[in-house]
């Protein structure tokens, strides 16, 4: 299988996206008092992490079936790798 760069380049842009509204959200958690936005914000953490997840495993099969040492689908599983380790850290957040 052959790495698709447009694919990859559109898998980047939704991480960095998603990456924002993960900051974003633990922002407006931290700052709101509404239990509803509360729910709200956490319901939409836990399903952006896991698309992270899904686009993790998906970068992961491109890097694997890649055999330049340098390339845009190991650059996503590095990204993405990083937001899912930065987003269990930070998951007692919404438990205090």
């Amino acid at each position: 299988m052959k790495e698709s760069q447009s694919v990859t380049n559109s898998l980047l842009i939704e991480v960095d996206f998603l990456s924002n509204r993960l900051k974003n959200i633990k922002k407006s958690f931290k700052t709101t008092n509404n239990k509803a936005l509360k729910e709200r914000l956490f319901l939409e953490n836990k399903n952006i992490f896991k698309r992270v997840n899904e686009i993790y495993k998906i970068a992961e099969l491109l890097n694997k079936n890649n055999n330049e040492k340098i390339n845009f689908s190991e650059l996503l599983v590095e990204i993405s790798k990083r937001i899912l380790n930065e987003n269990k850290f930070e998951s007692n957040l919404f438990f205090l």
